[in-house]
């Protein structure tokens, strides 16, 4: 169905605005005009007519097209131009959410109310008013059912201030290693620009972003190629580019852990907001971050250099010492290298290999840290602070890893494949409410000790002598938290693996935007330009959902780890599942394959461990029906890899 012919619209008020904060709406029926003969390309924004041909195309055969237009309550400048579309993701009541606003645009308030004459109405000063708009949900043929569902979700979603009184400047960031491709690092960069944020991308010369007539260029101001290597010289190239660039730089980005200290370093030098130096430095190595935390009565923890600090460390504790034991790399991610050992030739092993990981690397160290296995539930839990005021904190669950789960090997060759990838992460946490306090309070304090005031914070960590242990559900045999049976005399503590003093991996990141509506990247970009100039719009973009719990569905991260070492032949994993089994694409809120055809899988046994793909799986009904979800899923999905 075609608009061309349509400059007026026939309107039919379903109900009179209905005011919420900031914002206010109206709803209408659509009905084509065929009269006009007027040219709509001609008469207003084509992003406007846009949403109305994608509304009378989506319905069809259908005769009713219902609208709600979202207008502003009042004047100011829009904190984030795509506010309406990135939270009303995810609802249930539409078809389709279209914003007509432009990055750092000023709006003036308009009450619809107050026209009288909205039976026949002009739709060009209507969307010329408009900040955006709804097409409400074409299968639902109850008015009162979708307005009412609408009115509920647009109370809980956009209940916080989208607008500012003060004019909101353009700025600029240099962002440090552009990631590996698009779709790793896409909400990023479209939140840099809704936010009126222009980015200028370092990275190693032949990136995907370096071409000016590629396909992502838009993405950019400009590229700069620069070895992003992590030696002692990679501070001072990045304040060169700083200072050889034509216009004035605001800020310095990177989410890449090994980065971090360097870029915080070349902010000092260069005068621009950075948290400091030295907390950026402890927190990336694992071994400081632990020697900081105090031990419970029974613990052994050391950090060694080679094989040599490992044996003078064994003779002081006389050969004895208390297995299980964790051996992890005092520089890494992605559970990289990561191993738990139950005996001591198990353990001079994962030393031999955690200490000889980076030994060749620009950033060479040769620290490994040897701590304690705590058994009790892992989470990831991430924080917003501001001046050291929490503004948002919340738990994932990480499911227990083949490194928890599986017994010993039997073979020396068969031990290094236990690992700790994470299989299954789910949120919100099914954690007792105290023992998510318990982890707040005290993460918090490790944070604050390293020196962090303001930031975005990603850390992990497990329950000590939770009342929650990880067993099959009874109504369907899958895993999951349940309230143990004989709860741990003492009462619960946290144990801190390690402080990321950055958002957590995309897919992570992207399971809080779609549950929570709080979109990490886009707040760490504003720290960037420091607190100061950012504090109004860092307080906003922290205000998570209203629904119960501050989330909208229960989410579960389907993680697709590589099964055996080799070339992947299989085009793209996921995609074929889908196409396979169409059942799963509404469950499916967001996916990525990362190892596409041709690219080299890893196995579990690889010190170097890789995701296939991960898929965000969501329920409304709650964490079984999402279990199950998740676990037909991963049961069809397949790939096919060739062995070099």
């Amino acid at each position: 169905m075609e608009i061309e012919q349509a400059s007026l619209v026939r309107v039919i008020r379903k109900d009179s605005y209905v005011p919420k904060g900031s914002i206010q709406t109206l709803d209408l029926e659509l009905i084509p005009s065929q009269d006009a003969g007027l040219d709509v390309n001609k008469q207003g924004p084509a992003r406007h007519w846009a949403l109305l041909e994608r509304a009378l195309v989506h319905a069809g055969s259908s005769e009713r097209v219902r609208i709600r237009l979202v207008f502003a309550a009042e004047d100011g400048y829009v904190i984030r131009c795509d506010f309406l579309k990135r939270r009303m993701e995810g609802c249930i009541y539409m078809d389709g959410v279209k914003s007509f606003l432009s990055p750092l645009q000023h709006v003036s308030g308009f009450t619809p109310g107050s026209h009288s004459n909205l039976h026949e109405v002009d739709m060009v000063y209507l969307l010329s008013k408009a900040v955006g708009a709804v097409i409400g949900k074409v299968d639902l043929a109850d008015d009162a059912e979708l307005f009412d569902g609408l009115d509920r979700e647009m109370s809980l979603r956009l209940s916080f201030p989208w607008l500012t009184k003060d004019p909101i400047e353009r700025r600029r960031i240099v962002w440090v290693q552009g990631r590996e491709n698009f779709e790793s690092i896409r909400r990023a960069y479209e939140a840099a620009w809704a936010l009126g944020i222009t980015l200028v991308i370092v990275d190693q010369a032949g990136h995907w972003l370096e071409d000016d007539a590629g396909p992502y260029a838009y993405l950019r101001e400009a590229f700069v190629p620069c070895s992003i290597d992590v030696d002692a010289g990679f501070p001072d190239r990045l304040v060169e580019v700083v200072r050889g660039y034509p216009d004035k730089v605001d800020g310095l980005v990177t989410i890449s852990d090994v980065r971090l200290p360097s870029i915080a370093r070349a902010c000092e030098m260069l005068g621009l907001p950075t948290e400091p130096y030295e907390s950026y430095r402890m927190a990336g190595d694992k071994g400081t971050t632990r020697l900081m935390e105090d031990k419970q009565p029974g613990d052994f923890t050391a950090v060694v250099a080679s094989e040599d600090e490992f044996d003078e460390v064994l003779a002081q504790q006389g050969g004895e010492l208390p297995f299980p034991l964790i051996v992890k790399p005092c520089l890494g991610w992605n559970s990289d290298c990561v191993a738990k050992v139950r005996n001591l030739e198990e353990l001079r092993g994962a030393v031999r290999r955690a200490c000889g990981r980076h030994a060749n690397a620009p950033t060479r160290t040769t620290r490994a840290v040897i701590e304690p296995y705590i058994p009790g539930p892992e989470v990831d839990a991430n924080f917003i602070f501001l001046d050291g005021e929490v503004l948002f904190y919340q738990v994932s669950d990480d499911f227990p890893s083949t490194g928890d789960t599986l017994a010993v090997a039997r073979t020396r060759e068969a031990a290094a494949a236990p690992n700790f990838m994470e299989t299954i992460m789910l949120l919100p946490s099914g954690l007792p409410d105290d023992e998510q306090l318990v982890l707040r309070e005290s993460l918090k304090e490790s944070i604050f000790r390293q020196g962090f005031r303001s930031g975005v914070i990603h850390c992990e960590a497990r329950v000590r002598d939770s009342r929650t242990v990880y067993r099959a559900r009874e109504d369907n045999g899958l895993m999951d938290l349940h309230m143990a049976e004989e709860p741990p005399a003492a009462g619960p503590s946290c144990y801190l693996h390690e402080i990321n003093a950055r958002p957590p991996g995309y897919f992570s990141s992207m399971s809080v935007i779609l549950t929570h509506g709080v979109d990490y990247y886009a707040v760490r970009m504003l720290f960037s330009l420091g607190v100061d100039a950012s504090r109004e719009r860092i307080r906003a973009l922290s205000v998570p959902f209203g629904h119960p719990r501050n989330s909208q569905y229960t989410l579960g991260i389907a993680v697709f780890p590589g099964e055996g070492t080799g070339v992947m032949e299989t085009e793209d994993a996921i995609a074929e599942m889908m196409d396979a089994h169409p059942e799963t694409r509404p469950w499916l809120a967001d996916w990525q394959t990362m190892r596409k055809g041709g690219a080299k899988v890893f196995g579990p046994g690889e010190n170097e461990l890789w995701y296939v793909g991960y898929a965000s799986v969501v329920s409304r009904e709650g964490r079984k029906e999402c279990l199950e979800r998740v676990a037909h899923v991963k049961e069809r999905f397949t790939y096919k890899v060739r062995e070099e």
